[in-house]
């Protein structure tokens, strides 16, 4: 998270048992409030494996009780999507109704169980046709300049008013750590780019976290025909492909051309929640084992 570090008061918190690390909760500070790191896409309670509902019930008390402490008193929480858990991980959201956390924010994710025979419409597999009718080729690249300035850059300006989260030399350098996590595929018609994604990689899931494409996109099909190729053949061993989010305004409402599109490859809804809890109702959490 260095590479962000001017953007965010970190406040990051480490609990150790017995000398041996077993929770992380990448976090930053505003005043009073205490937040999951807003720097991470799915931020929230990293938590070792194989820990029974007990320790996870004392870690969770004590993150409350220290930043209870420290005059905090608010914790924002997001919770991970279940499926980038290689665990179940039921017990926050249990511990959230027993100290009175209030769910603030939720967002839906689009996601598809790979696991699962590909259920793509009519509508998409057309347009994969018309991706391969039209000579397109895709590459994986490592430089990432040409598709931010040429499309991800202007895309996000005039259909959203918005800017990518990362600067080209931020994805650059996080590339430049975890190559094999963070890769980034274009397509091109003959010599021209018209559309490209950039993907994080778990080795569970697959996300593409930028994603855009040229004025052209319906006429050659080059997203579908993209799409496709990573779905069917460069993820297929992964166990979810998570189109991620359609949510606007602060997940109150949903771009429905864009769930539209993400729910015509089979993909199916996942509800993140973000929760408010009170730091001092750690004492909430005192008396939960009889």
């Amino acid at each position: 998270m260095e590479y962000h570090a001017d953007r965010f008061q970190d406040a990051s918190l480490c609990v150790e048992k017995n000398g041996q690390l077993c929770a992380v909760l990448p976090a930053h500070q505003v005043e009073e409030a205490l937040y999951s790191h807003y720097g991470l896409t799915y931020g929230g309670l990293v938590l070792s494996k194989g820990l029974h509902f007990s320790e996870v019930l004392a870690i969770f008390k004590a993150l409350l009780a220290y930043a209870a402490s420290q005059g905090f008193t608010t914790l924002y929480l997001k919770e991970i999507p279940p499926f980038y858990c290689c665990e179940f991980n039921g017990d926050l959201a249990y511990l959230m109704q027993l100290c009175g956390a209030k769910i603030h924010r939720a967002d839906l994710l689009a996601t598809v169980n790979l696991r699962q025979p590909l259920a793509i419409s009519k509508t998409r597999r057309e347009s994969i046709r018309r991706g391969q009718k039209n000579g397109l080729t895709i590459v994986e690249e490592t430089h990432f300049e040409a598709f931010w300035h040429t499309l991800l850059i202007p895309n996000l300006r005039d259909r959203h008013q918005a800017q990518p989260v990362h600067s080209v030399e931020e994805i650059t350098y996080l590339h430049q750590k975890f190559p094999k996590h963070i890769r980034h595929f274009n397509v091109y018609e003959e010599a021209q780019l018209v559309a490209g994604t950039t993907v994080f990689d778990t080795g569970r899931v697959a996300h593409p976290q930028y994603v855009a494409a040229d004025q052209r996109r319906s006429e050659t099909g080059a997203l579908d025909f993209l799409y496709h190729h990573l779905i069917t053949e460069v993820y297929a061993d992964c166990e979810v492909f998570d189109f991620g989010i359609s949510n606007e305004n602060q997940g109150k409402q949903v771009n429905s051309g864009l769930q539209f599109w993400k729910e015509s490859y089979g993909a199916q809804p996942v509800v993140q929640h973000y929760y408010q809890v009170p730091t001092a109702h750690h004492t909430h959490l005192s008396q939960v084992l009889l």
